[in-house]
Formats: structure tokens, C-alpha cells, sequence
């Protein structure tokens, strides 16, 4: 049974939860704090392993990580992130995992919806569903619906999600339309494409952040971070907190983001502007 009905107006979101050793997040300017931030929460297994602990409790270890870090990105004004939660390749794992994770994401969403809604946080899904269990289909959309409206931070869950598998289905999706009449093959192009994706109107990834020290995209937001700068951390991902991603986002803002433009080069200009002494 759905719940009362929001008030009219703008809400008041509460503040973000504290980091549990108190730290504050790094003094960056804003237009260097990136936007979108990509997170592939990769070491679970390993961290259970080394403390002879099952796989699945790595996984919910990581849980808590991916809401801490959500509570640091509000804090220092990322606005959303796309968190890799169970790709196309998982259903390759045990079926005994793949079961249990099917379970986790639908009850992770379940316990963290009110507090998130709470937090000003929207989420969306990415991903496809065949093969996907209908009670976490049912969960997730239910979480984006109750979440829409709010405005303050975006938690992208990319369940059953690749990014080679998203192009495919866009462009299925946009040959059919084509055959339909509905679009012109001449006038296709980038901006045309990316509608098509599963998530079209959310800005282009920033930063691509993977923990676990393995330094490889593995087939995620293969078109939104075109352009995206690359941190690979060491720390697994059960171990990771919000000052893990205030690293990450120190490093880069350190870093120069040309686009494939060139940066002057003033000892290369300072030359050309110098009459050579052979010049008659």
C-alpha cells in the first residue's frame, strides 16, 4: 500500500550523516569537483578470503561502503554516481551467488530507500531486464518512482548492466525506429545516439573510480566515460569510505582535462614570436 502523499513544494533534505571518525571532506573548488562519478566496487571476494569469510559477506560489507561513500559525494557536490552493482558477465558466477545477489540488490534497495529518500537522493536503474528476477525489477523501479522528484543527488544501480550490451540495445532500438520512419538515418548522430541509452539525460562520467588496484574498465559506462579520468585505487572495496573518494577527486582535480584540445606552450609560442636572427 503506498504511502501518504508528499506535501506540494520543495523539501527539506537532511544533512548528510557525519564520516564515523569525523573527517570533512577536502577544500576543492566546485567546478573541479566532478559531476558524475563512475564506481566499479571491485575486492569483495578477496576481502572475505583473506579473513576466511564467505564471498556474500564481502557483499554486504560493500554495502555499507557504497552508502557512506553516497553520503561523502553529497558532502563535497558530486551529483550523481553510477554504481556497478551486478553485471551482464555476473550470471557467469554460482548459481548459488548469482541467487544470493539477486536477493541482496532487492533488499539493499528496500533498506536503504527511506534513508536515502530522506538524503534527497534519486535512484535509477540501468540495465536489462531479461534475465533479471522480477521481484528485483519490481523493487527497483518502485524506488524510482518514490524517489523522482527529488533533486539533490542521483544513485545510478546498474543491475544486470553492461556497457557493450547497452550500446547493442540502443542501437536495436534506434534501427527499428529508423525502419518505423520515425528517424532519419542521415541526420544520426551523437547527440541522436545517446538518447537511446539507458539513462540519456544524465551527464557524461567525470571520473571512472575502481578500487582493488585492478586498473581495467570491465565493460562499464563504455560510452559515458569517453572522456572520463581514470582512478584506479589499491583498497578493496569492503574497506573503502568516503575519504577514499575524497582522494580520488583530490587527484582529479589535480589533473588537467583537455577534451583533445593542447594547453599552450609558452616556450614553444615565446619562440615562434622571435624573429630569427637569419631574417632579412
Amino acid at each position: 500500500m503506498p504511502g501518504p502523499a508528499r506535501p506540494a513544494g520543495p523539501r527539506a533534505y537532511r544533512a548528510p550523516k557525519p564520516h564515523k571518525d569525523g573527517a570533512e571532506p577536502p577544500k576543492i573548488p566546485g567546478e573541479l569537483v566532478p559531476k558524475h562519478v563512475a564506481i566499479v566496487m571491485d575486492g569483495n571476494g578477496r576481502w572475505a578470503k583473506s579473513r576466511g569469510l564467505s564471498r556474500t559477506e564481502g557483499h554486504e560489507v560493500g554495502e555499507k561502503s557504497l552508502f557512506d561513500v553516497v553520503e561523502g559525494a553529497v558532502q563535497i557536490g558530486v551529483t550523481h554516481i553510477s554504481a556497478y552493482a551486478f553485471s551482464t558477465e555476473n550470471w557467469k558466477r554460482s548459481p548459488e551467488e548469482v541467487r544470493w545477489l539477486m536477493g541482496f540488490n532487492r533488499l539493499t534497495i528496500r533498506r536503504r530507500i527511506d534513508e536515502m529518500d530522506e538524503l534527497g537522493v534519486r535512484i535509477r536503474w540501468s540495465g536489462r531486464r531479461p534475465r533479471l528476477w522480477k521481484s528485483v525489477i519490481d523493487e527497483l523501479e518502485m524506488a524510482e518512482e518514490r524517489t523522482r522528484d527529488n533533486d539533490r543527488f542521483t544513485l545510478n544501480m546498474c543491475v544486470n548492466y553492461g556497457g557493450r550490451a547497452e550500446v547493442v540495445d540502443a542501437a536495436a532500438a534506434l534501427a527499428r525506429d529508423v525502419a518505423a520512419g520515425r528517424v532519419n538515418p542521415n541526420r544520426i548522430d551523437e547527440r541522436v545516439f545517446a538518447r537511446y541509452l539507458d539513462e540519456p539525460d544524465m551527464p557524461d562520467v567525470d571520473l571512472f573510480l575502481r578500487s582493488s588496484g585492478e586498473q581495467r574498465t570491465s565493460n562499464f559506462m563504455l560510452w559515458q566515460a569517453a572522456y572520463a579520468e581514470m582512478v584506479f585505487l589499491d583498497t578493496l572495496w569492503p574497506d573503502f569510505d568516503r575519504t577514499h573518494l575524497w582522494h580520488a577527486i583530490q587527484i582529479y582535480a589535480d589533473r588537467d582535462r583537455r577534451f583533445g584540445g593542447a594547453m599552450p606552450n609558452p616556450v614553444a609560442d615565446d619562440a615562434a614570436r622571435t624573429p630569427s636572427p637569419l631574417a632579412g
